[in-house]
């Protein structure tokens, strides 16, 4: 348990395995770095992103970037925005 909670371990372990975010506590799941380098290696890690940085363009484009089926996960606002780009 300290060791989920400790940020050194869980960045480690999302830039190699996104979707560990799944098992990141809360206050992870709302940190930028965290997300962005879980993202950055599975991009449907946005999943288990906080609700604030599934709004946040710079973290749903690097999902959508890696895997285009992130964008299922992206907040209403930024889905249709990002659509609108790549269309």
């Amino acid at each position: 348990e300290v060791l989920k909670r400790n940020r050194v371990i869980v960045l480690a372990a999302v830039q190699n395995y996104g979707v560990a975010l799944e098992f990141a506590p809360e206050e992870l799941k709302r940190d930028h770095v965290i997300v962005l380098a879980a993202v950055q290696n599975y991009g449907v890690a946005l999943e288990f992103a906080s609700e604030e940085l599934k709004r946040n363009r710079e973290i749903v484009l690097a999902a959508v970037q890696e895997n285009g089926d992130a964008l299922e996960f992206a907040s209403h606002e930024l889905k249709d925005e990002v659509f609108s780009v790549i269309v």
